[in-house]
């Protein structure tokens, strides 16, 4: 049986916007009208006042949404003047050994299936500045076969990843190495986990998409080129194409594709078979390379903590300068944000739970115990939360809508956990339920063996 939400809607958004997410576009034209009106969306979290000292930290930001936003309540987070290095010309990490171009069009089809119509977006004009044509994007959502059988299961592998992270298993893995080292599996697993983060954070705060974005964006000299714009031209040979990554229903009575939104998590498992399965979990064989303790702690130059290193810090360190960047990103949300133990504990379980990731469930297990919680607390996580407040109702309705899919979590939800927890906790568990979701996915793809 599975733990379904569907919500309908039409193309137009004709349901009250505070209580309906925004609709899955079936061809590329629709979603080409929805990503370029992603532009004039509501920011979700109320605007901050700024002091003379917030303003003069933030310079040319201060008007910028989501820099103000992620200053005041999540102000270890790094908001430099300009986004992390990245496009066609800049030289990779040694050891990373997919492309720029390949791992955006990765990007692309997580962005597609999560319905991150932010990502999509950008992710737009990245590849078409990274040299690919129109059709070839469009072919990325409705017609694999003219990609080649490599790039064809590395995004049915993204794609699920994303979308079913619990699913993923040794057999999927296996099928990559037909055409994939287990160190290019790794980047792919990395890079996929990570984009699931942005497109998580970027639909939980309604981050609106800037105004001169779309087609070619400001990064080409040549004039001639669409720019601006997301709203180009479609080739008639895909311009009534159905999406083939996006998850789409069918009405039950025509059979025809809807834009529903939905969300598939399988019904959460009873006790006996989470016990079953973290004891499995304390067994299994990792399936991609970890690095020896000693090594590891020389890659990561003092960023790795103290003790015994666990196995998920031993696999990021297979790249020492990705790895450092999401181990930070980790870490920082475990010990620097203003959530109390106890709630970040509960939070965790809630979303790996969600993923079916069950190292993570091991782990938040752990931090649960440590903060005092009995197994019948723990497990009541599971339940339909009554015997919690109403304010931590709320966080923990954020953090489970936003890990099982991006779009599902509504204006509603998120203004309800403003008026009880306040903005900086609710950003702070978004924050903090995105650095889960990375957590999930890196470990359970890997299949790491649990160490408690």
């Amino acid at each position: 049986m599975l733990n379904q939400t569907i919500i309908s809607l039409g193309i137009f958004l004709a349901a009250a916007p505070e209580t309906a997410p925004r609709p899955v576009p079936l061809t590329r034209p629709e979603m080409k009208r929805l990503i370029e009106d992603v532009k004039v969306r509501t920011p979700r979290i109320p605007m901050p006042e700024l002091t003379d000292a917030d303003r003069q930290a933030l310079g040319d930001r201060a008007d910028d949404y989501e820099a103000v936003i992620r200053h005041r309540y999540t102000p270890w987070v790094e908001t430099r003047r300009t986004p992390r290095a990245s496009g066609p010309n800049v030289e990779q990490e040694p050891g990373m050994t997919l492309s720029y171009a390949f791992k955006t069009q990765l990007f692309w089809i997580v962005s597609r299936a999560n319905n991150c119509q932010y990502c999509i977006g950008h992710q737009e004009s990245k590849l078409l500045n990274a040299g690919l044509t129109e059709d070839q994007i469009a072919a990325l959502d409705g017609d694999w076969s003219r990609h080649t059988p490599a790039e064809q299961a590395a995004f049915a592998f993204a794609r699920k990843l994303s979308f079913q992270p619990y699913a993923i298993g040794d057999a999927d893995i296996q099928s990559l190495r037909r055409f994939y080292t287990d160190l290019q599996i790794l980047e792919m697993v990395i890079s996929v986990s990570g984009n699931n983060v942005s497109n998580r954070w970027k639909e939980a705060v309604a981050v609106p998409q800037r105004k001169d974005e779309g087609g070619y964006s400001r990064n080409t000299e040549d004039l001639s080129l669409p720019r601006g714009t997301y709203l180009t031209p479609t080739s008639a040979s895909f311009e009534k194409l159905i999406s083939n990554v996006a998850p789409i229903i069918f009405d039950t009575a025509t059979g025809a594709p809807t834009r529903d939104t939905i969300s598939r998590r399988p019904a959460l498992e009873s006790r006996t078979d989470v016990e079953r399965a973290l004891t499995q979990a304390r067994s299994r064989k990792a399936r991609l390379p970890l690095v020896e303790e000693h090594e590891a702690r020389t890659n990561f130059a003092g960023a790795a903590p103290e003790g015994p290193l666990p196995q998920w810090v031993r696999l990021l360190a297979n790249f020492p300068r990705e790895g450092t960047r999401h181990l930070n990103t980790i870490r920082l949300a475990d010990e620097k944000s203003d959530l109390s133990p106890l709630l970040k504990g509960q939070l965790a379980w809630i979303v790996a739970r969600q993923d079916g990731a069950w190292y993570a469930v091991g782990h938040a297990y752990k931090r649960l115990r440590d903060a005092g919680q009995t197994d019948e607390q723990i497990y009541a996580l599971d339940g339909d939360w009554h015997e919690f407040s109403p304010r931590d109702q709320s966080l923990f309705t954020v953090a489970r809508k936003l890990a099982a899919s991006p779009v599902i979590l509504t204006d509603a939800d998120v203004t309800n956990a403003v008026e009880l927890a306040g903005p900086r906790d609710v950003v702070q568990s978004i924050h903090y339920t995105t650095s889960r979701s990375l957590f999930d996915r890196i470990t359970e793809a890997a299949g790491l063996q649990l160490e408690n």
